[in-house]
């Protein structure tokens, strides 16, 4: 195989983890939470914050190396509107992603601390407002990747 494919291979599979880890601790935060059952709550965040640091956070940075070197192999110019859509939506997930980190990393330390659902209520609301829109950009720029529209 050629050096092109196996970056290609790993670009997919990385977007792969990223999608599916998120929106499968997503769904398990969510679940814990309505379950308003501190334990489960414990044991869930203890779990999704460990998932960001051992899947998605080296995911990220995969999907930027691969993607900026497809990119050259490709011959698409960073002035592209393709770019510019992908690199815009890119950030806007990041700035998404990096407080729901903190939002999960918070709420962990709260329930270690004692604190129940009422204390974290507020947070999980922000949590679901910056994880919607994340979600959807990152289906647009899974949509970007393969078609390639603006390249």
């Amino acid at each position: 195989m050629t050096p092109y494919l196996w970056v290609k291979l790993v670009h997919v599979l990385s977007a792969t983890i990223l999608f599916g880890t998120g929106i499968g601790t997503a769904f398990f935060m969510l679940k814990a939470y309505l379950s308003e059952n501190d334990e489960a709550m414990a044991v869930t965040t203890r779990s999704v914050v460990m998932a960001d640091w051992m899947f998605t956070t080296p995911a990220v940075v995969v999907q930027l190396l691969s993607g900026l070197w497809l990119m050259d192999k490709l011959g698409i110019s960073f002035g592209s509107p393709w770019f510019i859509a992908v690199i815009s939506l890119y950030v806007f997930v990041g700035m998404c992603w990096i407080p729901v980190v903190w939002i999960q990393i918070r709420i962990r330390r709260l329930i270690a601390g004692g604190a129940g659902r009422a204390d974290y209520r507020g947070l999980m609301r922000v949590w679901v407002a910056l994880g919607a829109p994340a979600f959807a950009s990152v289906l647009v720029l899974f949509f970007l990747m393969v078609s390639k529209t603006g390249a």
